[in-house]
Order: structure tokens, then C-alpha cells, then sequence
């Protein structure tokens, strides 16, 4: 391969300054500032490199000619990218609840078309068989359609919830209506207006003027009387009981948890759950109700002793006062964050969840963890066509804040406009993103450094200077060459202006990836030459149609420290 001229510049002190004190203290050593030759480089490649690198360039075309399966991406955002370029790209992933209504091949396929990132599987509901089909079509599509719908499997938890309601899909609580709340197995005959539930201490633990919420307040009742393992009560506030809803209830305006607080995390359904998951090789355990960072380590150990790869990632779900309170090593010990509004909200104040939710936001982006919003998003889309404007604004306020991912609970698994709802939240991200570029918000923004060894330190600071350079530069991409997915996350936290096209030789890291902010990721073999690996990704996109000649970009790697900026041949 013909050698290309690269004009070599020493860091700017400004973008990477490596004689910081608090970084020589925090490490234990002097560092001294780069001198030439550096090793941490900058690259910008001058005329002839571009006319090199256009030889190049058709060479590796016409050796490949017909050629482009060596590199895969979302069908979906490469016919985006064809149609509207860089900057039409959705920065913000949508995750969707599959049910009833969505579980089909056509359905599902529908969802993946509409723009879903992830695909969530909740264990409450449906049988291991549901849901092993359910994934068995996910990755059918994947094959076949070019889609990368990545799959996350959701824990039932040990919380007090209600069972099934007798066969049927929901029940209308009216006010005033006096229903049984028992833990008595019933066969067929299904008492009228009764409601199992899973917890057999629930008739000693409750007491006679109890508020009782259902679905973190949608129904309430008011405890009038208890009868052996029998609770009867009266319904305050109307509304639709749905199966395995959760249960909590207050005493004398404070939540009652000792016996919540008691329970394990991680029930014995849902570690046969979880070896449900590892054997059909889901890319994320959402963990329910996560107290402290105990479960999620042993979690941790657990599935790498067990799974194949040991790269299922843990997303740990905040709905609980216990998990506020331990929040910052909840999201350390973690690889994702839920902020589950809905529980959530029935045990703090509900003037209290959106500071909360604003505050879990900030924290998992500085701390470089993905997080998803979920609950009730769009809830009236379960019935009916067109959000509430409320509920627009809720949306866009997630989104705003820069989340990761949204993600739609009933509103995909048995609403009736499942597409229209995902449609809801695409459109609404896309335009907050627009605004938000518009008033360069990022200019004003500081992210504390979290490195823990000098060598995440240079990814820090590299990943920190490409988003600078590649904001100033109005570049089209940037390029990151990834093994194990971490450059690549460095760069989502900047919340750069362009998108960013991930490439990396693991399908397990790829769908990783689907579920945090801007990253657009590829399938791709590689090198530690990154000239080579700049030239094929070139020749592979441009026979694709996804870039063109004259395209900017920003380049990094995490196997060589360095920035390169470089036209499209």
C-alpha cells in the first residue's frame, strides 16, 4: 500500500493538556508536556494524501466490486443516511415493550422499520415460550432484513404486585366498588372483583385504613377490613386494574417498605428468568427494584460464569427510595440505568419525580452510563391516536435533558397504535435534537473527568478534543474504531453535533451500542493500521451510497491515540 503524506502537529494545549496537577496528583506521578515527535497525534491529511487515498480508493472499489457485505449497519439508518445525510440521524434510541399487540413478525417488523433501537421483553408477563419465540422473530428480521434490533429482557422482581385477574386482560375498578385483595390460589372459579396477590404476608402486614396503590397510583383503595388472608377494600380512585400491576401502601402519608425492604431483588423466578435470558443470548438484563451494587455484582459474576461471551450488559431499573439513595454506585457498578417513573412515583412524591428524574440524567452522563426514560411516555396511546400535548412536552423535556433512549411500556405491548406511538416519539426527538444543535448548548458544557488509570485518562482527553474539533469544524461524522465499545461511549457523553459512526468486529458490542445517544454502529473487521481501515470503511461507505467525496470527517481509534481529520477522497 502506497504511503500517504500526513502533516503531524504536537496536541494543542488548549484540546490536550496532559500537564494538568489534578491529574499528576490523582495518578501518583510528573506529566510532562508532549514534545515532538508525539505520540499522541494529530493528523490532517494535505492534498496529496487526498489524491493518494483516491487511488487507494479505487483500488479497494474495484477489488470489492459487488462486494459490500464485509461491513453491516442498520438497513434502516443506512436508507436514512441515503435519503437525508448525516445530519437527518435520530441521536436518541427508542427501546419498545413487546406484547400482544406487537409480537408478530409483520407487527415487529413494522417497529423496526418506525426506527426501534431495542427490543424489551418484560418477564411479568407471558410465559418463557412467548418470549423465546418473540426473540426467534427479532433475529429472524436482523438476518434477513438487515435490521439490529438489539433484545433487553426485563426482571419481574420481588415487589408486591396483583396476579392475574382471573383469565382476563384488565378489570375497570369504579368508585366506591369493594374488592378483595387475597393470597389464596384459586382455581377455576374466579371469585368476582378479587385480586391475587404474590405476597403471603400481605394480609398481616396491612391494617384497616391503609391506602392501597395500584400501578404506582393509577387505581387506589382504601383498606376496610381483613379477613384471615383476605383484604377488603374500597376503591378511592377509579380506574384500569391490568395484570401483575404493582402494589404499595401508605400509612399515615409515609410508605410502608419494611417488608418491601426485606424481600430479595432477585426472586427465585427471576434467576430462572435469568438463565432464560443467558441461554437465548439476550443483550440486556434490565434488574427491577435495585437496591444497592451487591445484586448487581453478583449478577455480574453470575452470567459471566454461565454465558458464552459474558458480554450481557446490566441495566439497573430506579424505583425505589433505597436505589436514590445509593444511586451514584448503582450506576458505577452498572452498565445502564431505567429511571421507571411509574414505581418510582409511588414512593416519592410525585412533585418530586421530575428532579429526580433530571438528577439521574445528569449523574449517569457524567458517569458515562446510558439511561432510558420510561413510563407512561405516551400512555394515553394506548386508546387513543394522537398524544396529549402534555404529554408531547414530557417527550421532548426527556429528550432535552439528552437521555439515551425513551422507551414505550404499554403504549407497544397492547396498545392499539403501537406504530403511531413509536412514530410519536421519533418525531418529537428528532425535532428537540434539531433545536438543541440550533442553540449550541454544548458550547457551555463541562464534564468532570472519571478516569481510573492514565491510559482511560488519553481516551478521555482524545474523545474530549475530537467532539471540540468536530463541533468547530462543522464535520460531517465521526469515525470510531472500537474492540470493546468504550471510545465509543466517550464520545456519546460529549454529545457531539454530528453523528457518530461506530465501528467495531463484535456483533455482541454492536447491539450494545444501540442503546446509547448518537452512536450509529458498525459491523466491521479491522486493523490496528488506521490509514488501512480509513480507506476500506471509505470504499465500503461510498459503494453504499452513505457518504460521499468531499465529506468531512473526524477519526479515532482505540488502539492507536490519535485524531485525524480527513476529507472523502
Amino acid at each position: 500500500m502506497a504511503s500517504s503524506q500526513v502533516l503531524n502537529f504536537s496536541p494543542n494545549p488548549t484540546f490536550l493538556n496532559f500537564s494538568k496537577p489534578s491529574l499528576s496528583s490523582k495518578f501518583g506521578f510528573v506529566l510532562k508536556p508532549w514534545r515532538y515527535p508525539s505520540p499522541l497525534i494529530l493528523k490532517c491529511c494535505s492534498p496529496l494524501s487526498r489524491t493518494v487515498n483516491e487511488q487507494l480508493l479505487q483500488e479497494t472499489i474495484k477489488g470489492n466490486a459487488g462486494d459490500t457485505s464485509s461491513i453491516e449497519v442498520d438497513s434502516v439508518t443506512e436508507a436514512e443516511l441515503k435519503e437525508n445525510g448525516f445530519r437527518s440521524t435520530r441521536r436518541t434510541k427508542l427501546v419498545c415493550t413487546i406484547g400482544p399487540a406487537t409480537c408478530g413478525l409483520e407487527e415487529l417488523e413494522a417497529l423496526a422499520v418506525g426506527g426501534m433501537n431495542v427490543g424489551r421483553i418484560n418477564m411479568c408477563h407471558g410465559t418463557r415460550e412467548w418470549h423465546k419465540r418473540v426473540i426467534e422473530r427479532v433475529r429472524k428480521l436482523n438476518e434477513e432484513k438487515g435490521f439490529a434490533v438489539a433484545i433487553m429482557m426485563d426482571t419481574e422482581g420481588s415487589e408486591i404486585h396483583m396476579g392475574d385477574l382471573g383469565g382476563t386482560s384488565s378489570a375497570k375498578a369504579e368508585d366506591g366498588e369493594v374488592w378483595t385483595f387475597s393470597v389464596r390460589a384459586f382455581d377455576s372459579s374466579w371469585p368476582e372483583r378479587t385480586i391475587s396477590v404474590n405476597y403471603e404476608g400481605f394480609a398481616e402486614d396491612v391494617k384497616v385504613g391503609d391506602e392501597l396503590l395500584v400501578d404506582g397510583g393509577m387505581v387506589r383503595f382504601e383498606v376496610i377490613e381483613t379477613i384471615g388472608p383476605d383484604v377488603k377494600c374500597i376503591c378511592t380512585d377509579p380506574g384500569l386494574l391490568l395484570p401483575r400491576a404493582n402494589l404499595t401502601f401508605w400509612r399515615d402519608g409515609k410508605l410502608v417498605r419494611e417488608r418491601s425492604a426485606m424481600l430479595p431483588t432477585i426472586s427465585s423466578k427471576d434467576w430462572l428468568d435469568i438463565d432464560f435470558g443467558i441461554a437465548e443470548g439476550v443483550d440486556f438484563i434490565a434488574v427491577s427494584f435495585v437496591k444497592s451494587t451487591e445484586v448487581i455484582n453478583h449478577l455480574k459474576s453470575y452470567i459471566k460464569a454461565r454465558a458464552h461471551n459474558g458480554d450481557i450488559a446490566i441495566i439497573a431499573k430506579i424505583e425505589s427510595i433505597e436505589s436514590l439513595k445509593n444511586l451514584e454506585e448503582i450506576i458505577l457498578a452498572s452498565d445502564g440505568i431505567m429511571v421507571a417513573r411509574g414505581d418510582l412515583g409511588a414512593q416519592i412524591p410525585l412533585e418530586q419525580v421530575p428532579s429526580a428524574q433530571q438528577k439521574i440524567v445528569q449523574l449517569c452522563r457524567q458517569l458515562n452510563s446510558p439511561v432510558i426514560i420510561a413510563s407512561q411516555l405516551l400512555e394515553s396511546m394506548i386508546e387513543y391516536p394522537t398524544p396529549t400535548r402534555a404529554e408531547v412536552a414530557d417527550v421532548s423535556e426527556a429528550v432535552r435533558q439528552q437521555s439515551d433512549a425513551l422507551m414505550l411500556s404499554g403504549e407497544s405491548a397492547m396498545g392499539q397504535y403501537p406504530e403511531k406511538a413509536l412514530t410519536v416519539l421519533r418525531s418529537v426527538s428528532l425535532r428537540m435534537e434539531r433545536w438543541w444543535r440550533e442553540q449550541k448548548f454544548h458550547e457551555g458544557l463541562d464534564l468532570p473527568n472519571i478516569a481510573s488509570s492514565f491510559a482511560d485518562c488519553i481516551s478521555e482527553e482524545i474523545c474530549t478534543s475530537a467532539v471540540k474539533m468536530a463541533n468547530n469544524l462543522e464535520v460531517d461524522a465521526i469515525f470510531v474504531y472500537t474492540k470493546t465499545g468504550h471510545m465509543a461511549s466517550l464520545l456519546s457523553r460529549c454529545r457531539p453535533d454530528c453523528p457518530i459512526f461506530a465501528f467495531t468486529g463484535t456483533t455482541s458490542v454492536r447491539r450494545c451500542l444501540n442503546l446509547q445517544w448518537g452512536l450509529i454502529p458498525f459491523q466491521l473487521s479491522f486493523s490496528d493500521d488506521m490509514e488501512s481501515n480509513l480507506n476500506k470503511t471509505f470504499s465500503l461507505l461510498k459503494a453504499r451510497g452513505m457518504i460521499k467525496s468531499g465529506d468531512l470527517v473526524v477519526a479515532v481509534s482505540d488502539m492507536l491515540q490519535s485524531v485525524q481529520v480527513m476529507t472523502v477522497p
